[in-house]
């Protein structure tokens, strides 16, 4: 058993789960420009069904746009934010089936420009760590802390983009949305990870940047629910037990003293 300090309480555990888009990668470097692309789409294809989006584009999928309509922010608690694949898409369908488009149609426009906009975000691959990641990743492999990930999106994609980043060699297991039977705020994620990684679910930190993650984590009976918002409010991580702003505040010196004590029982 290692032990970290977060915000000053000292947490038992053995192993960390980490949530993809928001906690390892920034997520409007990679999510942003392709949320926006969508957006514009799907206005495209509203109007040429003769209709207008039900709601503020802005609100289609939780953007916030500067004055010059560019992605300034997202909401952490929308679709962007939180909707698996198939989610997004019965969000997508729905608006172009109350323009008028027949169910089936809708659905095979929305996936061909669901499809042309994930070909741009895979040709631009503008995915980067969170500030700090990289030196925590490292820091827990010198000390042989069992690393996940958990996330909804598809397990190919989250290793596509761990990849891009060279993140992918410090996971032990990557599960995606389509691994489990039902996904955040469920806690399958979770105890699959675990089971792969060898760990109780008690046994795991889990990280995240939404209120989803949090409940996953608790529903699970995870040794911490550790929420992840840089620079910002966290009012909207309602179950999150501990709050960081970046990875520096981890303190993984009780998980180094207990693999300098298990290095010296070694040589006895």
């Amino acid at each position: 058993m290692f032990t970290c300090i977060i915000n000053g309480r000292e947490i038992p555990f053995k192993g960390i789960l980490f949530d993809k888009d928001g906690t390892l990668l920034d997520f409007l470097s990679l999510w942003g420009a392709w949320a926006l692309e969508v957006t514009e789409l799907m206005v495209k294809r509203v109007e040429k069904a003769g209709s207008n989006l039900t709601v503020d584009p802005r609100k289609l999928l939780g953007l916030i746009l500067d004055p010059d309509g560019l992605v300034a922010g997202y909401d952490p608690t929308g679709p962007v934010a939180m909707a698996t694949e198939e989610q997004t898409v019965g969000v997508l369908t729905w608006q172009l089936y109350t323009a008028g488009v027949p169910w089936n149609e809708a659905l095979r426009q929305v996936k061909e420009l669901l499809s042309e906009a994930m070909q741009k975000v895979k040709s631009e691959r503008n995915a980067r760590p969170m500030p700090g990641l990289n030196e925590l990743l490292e820091q827990c492999r010198q000390l042989g802390i069992p690393l996940g990930v958990v996330t909804a999106d598809r397990t190919s994609e989250a290793r596509e983009h761990l990849r891009w980043m060279n993140l992918e060699g410090y996971f032990g297991t990557i599960v995606g949305t389509d691994r489990v039977v039902q996904g955040k705020p469920a806690p399958d994620m979770v105890f699959l990870a675990c089971t792969e990684l060898g760990l109780l679910p008690e046994e795991v930190l889990v990280i995240g940047d939404s209120n989803g993650d949090m409940q996953m984590a608790k529903a699970s009976g995870a040794a911490g629910a550790i929420g992840f918002c840089p620079g910002g409010e966290a009012d909207y991580l309602l179950d999150a037990e501990e709050v960081i702003q970046s990875y520096d505040v981890i303190d993984l010196k009780g998980a180094e003293a207990t693999y300098r004590s298990k290095e010296m029982k070694s040589f006895e």
